[in-house]
Parts: structure tokens; sequence; C-alpha cells
């Protein structure tokens, strides 16, 4: 299961140390508005069911302090092929296409132990910033 905090699902983007702090300063900038997970290592094998609209999540820093609170605003399952450029542009973290984007997300999963493959479920996500942490 993912931690909570005040009762909320928290949201730990990238992994802990420089990607983190550089991906939650983009979504405290307003640049990044979406995140990708993979539907059964990033849920499934966790016991969590997929974010849902209207959804509050707590964005954590790399020592799992509260960094912000962001509302989920859409959700869609769809195989990695299927990702559009639209939802890619939002994730905001500077890829210049949409191959661009498939590469850098290809090679984070491959560095963590993952496999992905064309066919393979991900959770696109998108979400507002509602409060940031004092």
């Amino acid at each position: 299961m993912w931690p909570r905090i005040d009762g909320l699902r928290t949201l730990d983007l990238g992994t802990p140390g420089e990607l983190r702090d550089r991906l939650n300063a983009l979504v405290l900038s307003g640049a990044k508005r979406a995140t990708t997970g993979l539907l059964e290592s990033d849920y499934r094998a966790e016991g969590e069911d997929p974010e849902s609209v209207g959804e509050r999540l707590v964005l954590i820093g790399s020592e799992g302090e509260p960094i912000a609170q962001v509302a989920v605003e859409w959700v869609e399952i769809v195989p990695f092929r299927s990702v559009t450029w639209h939802f890619a542009r939002a994730e905001g973290e500077g890829c210049t296409s949409l191959a661009h984007w498939r590469e850098v997300h290809l090679a984070y999963w491959r560095s963590v132990g993952h496999t992905v493959a064309d066919d393979t479920d991900v959770v696109c996500v998108r979400f507002g910033l509602v409060v940031p942490a004092p």
C-alpha cells in the first residue's frame, strides 16, 4: 500500500533525490500537470486502485515530507503505445516529441527494474495544484 498522510494517498514522483526534487519543482511551478504509472507494478503490486477524478493526493518530497496537495482531474488506463503527445506534453518534463517522451520513460522504468512494451498498460493521470506546502 502507498503511504497516507492525513488520510490522503501520497504521490511520489520519480525516485528520491535529484529527480524527485526536479519533478516536484515542476509541479509547484505549474509546468507539470500529469504523470504516468505502470498499472501492474505501481498499482496492482501495491494493492492500490488507480486514482479517481476529484481525489486529492499529497505530493511528497525525497524524505517523505508533504510538499503540496494536488487534485486529480482526469485518469485513463491505456497501452503505452496509445499515450498521446497532448498528454505527454502535460507532464512538463521538457520532452520535445512523443518519441522523446517514450525514450525517457522507457529508460526510467528500466532503471528501476521494469520492462515496458507497447502493450503494457499505463495509468495516465492529470492533476492540478491545490495547496502548496507552507
